[in-house]
């Protein structure tokens, strides 16, 4: 049974009536010591007994759900939550469009199902173990606390995918459970599942471009997985959703301050070419130019994670109704596609232009289009930031099709601004496009810890406001 009130006295804070299936809490408590020995091995290095002001979920009401207190991070109360159930749910999309949503896995969907749910559960440990040495660099104890709020929030993602594996999936289910706690991010041996989550988060603008580019893809996946007509992971992920909404947040601010810090040091030194990087540099920030390779970097590897344009796959999970579109009910269409068509960029006779295909296989396509839509809101805002103190600069998302290792585009050469060139030319301008070493080097240099109340780095710009409207020089990690 399935309530808004969490119990927060169990070992496993959860409202899905865990201590009415004893075999299912006997499954969960014995993975948990596993989860802690990877927590302890593979997460925050240095500060898992640092006093943290987190963010801790107690309910899935939408007011009210999450408190604020110092929790040292090994101790934090992961959980299992689903959203409140919606009375009377039909399937969203697909061939069984229309009817009751199932609360237990149709045996046909089965291993559609596990797949799916294995895969995103992979993502969420993933970017902790990309990320865990970052805390020995943040440039103030705010960002210090956005990081590990993010962290503890990626360890109960996982929790939630762990309990439909556990619950729903038998003794494959609790294998794979197990698996999730093997792989390693970057390993040679065990790998991460998708590409982009095996990449280094090297330093803090990196982690900023990841949470903002990154997990704006876990959250187009996770509102597409909202519309399953699998109700229990329709609902894990409608709460996920709560929680991964500050990801992106920190991930927006993040590079609105480090531009910010960039062109006020300029204005204030009176440099005014972004492209003067000796003089720009020598303020202690990052200049524009870098700060757009880096977006080149980030956006491209995510483009990567939805996959070929065209795919089988995709179709045949909306088909079934496991997985809908970006906001599927709010589409006005019959939710079949039949016989809809959609657009999906291509190479055709040396050029990238348009073809209409089946709508059913490009639902990654589309998927992939409305993510872009999402992204742009944000790079415009950050070009407000530039454009405030009259420096000739604008930050642009790159082509589609730059970049790419995965689909329609990864074996041609494309310029940022969508140009077809010969490898050669783009191997002897790609220092132009990708972060260089002279980038690497500079950004690397200015990745000193600042861990003072109240204190910055020279590289990024103070928050508009603290968390709970804490003021400036509130101590967010009280550290050992």
């Amino acid at each position: 049974m399935t309530t808004d009130k969490v119990d927060y006295d169990a070992l496993i804070p959860n409202n899905v009536g865990l201590a009415d299936d004893p075999k299912l809490q006997r499954a969960l408590e014995k993975w948990h010591p596993g989860y802690i020995d990877w927590w302890m091995s593979m997460g925050p290095d240095g500060f898992q007994t640092a006093d943290v002001y987190l963010r801790t979920a107690i309910s899935v009401e939408k007011s009210g759900w999450a408190k604020f207190d110092y929790v040292k991070m090994p101790e934090y109360r992961w959980g299992i939550l689903l959203a409140p159930a919606e009375e009377g749910r039909t399937i969203p999309c697909g061939e069984h469009f229309g009817e009751p949503a199932w609360q237990e896995v149709p045996g046909e969907y089965r291993s559609m199902l596990r797949r799916l749910i294995v895969i995103q559960g992979d993502t969420e440990p993933a970017s902790v173990e990309q990320q865990r040495y970052l805390g020995s660099t943040a440039p103030s104890l705010y960002d210090l606390r956005n990081l590990f709020q993010v962290n503890v929030e990626e360890g109960r993602h996982l929790w939630a995918m762990v309990y439909l594996l556990q619950k729903y999936f038998g003794k494959a289910g609790r294998e794979e459970a197990h698996e999730l706690l093997l792989r390693q991010s970057g390993s040679d041996e065990r790998p991460r599942m998708l590409g982009a989550f095996n990449e280094e988060t090297p330093d803090w603008l990196s982690f900023f471009m990841f949470t903002y580019f990154t997990d704006r893809d876990g959250k187009m996946q996770l509102e597409a997985l909202a519309q399953s007509g699998f109700d229990p992971l329709s609902r894990t992920c409608r709460f996920m959703l709560a929680e991964e909404a500050h990801h992106m947040f920190v991930g927006y601010t993040g590079v609105n301050r480090v531009v910010e810090a960039t062109v006020n040091a300029m204005d204030a030194a009176g440099v005014s070419d972004p492209y003067d990087l000796e003089a720009v540099r020598a303020l202690g920030v990052i200049d524009l130019p870098t700060i757009q390779r880096k977006m080149n970097l980030h956006f491209s590897l995510t483009l990567d994670l939805f996959g070929s344009e065209e795919s089988t796959n995709a179709a045949n999970f909306f088909n079934a109704g496991i997985k809908g579109r970006y906001r599927e009910t709010s589409i006005d269409d019959d939710h079949r596609l039949t016989n809809d068509t959609y657009p999906v960029m291509k190479l055709v006779d040396g050029r990238l232009q348009p073809v209409q295909v089946p709508a059913l296989i490009a639902l990654n396509a589309r998927l992939r289009d409305d993510f872009i839509d999402d992204c742009q809101g944000g790079v415009t805002r950050w070009n407000r930031v530039i454009a405030g103190k009259d420096i000739d600069f604008e930050l642009r998302l790159p082509h589609a099709a730059f970049n790419r290792s995965v689909g329609e585009f990864a074996d041609i050469d494309v310029t940022p601004e969508g140009k077809l060139v010969t490898s050669e030319e783009w191997e002897s301008r790609r220092n132009e496009w990708l972060p260089t070493s002279d980038d690497r080097i500079h950004i690397e240099s200015l990745m000193q810890p600042v861990q003072e109340p109240a204190e910055f780095a020279s590289w990024i710009a103070p928050p508009t406001r603290g968390i709970q409207n804490m003021p400036e020089d509130f101590l967010y990690v009280k550290l050992p």
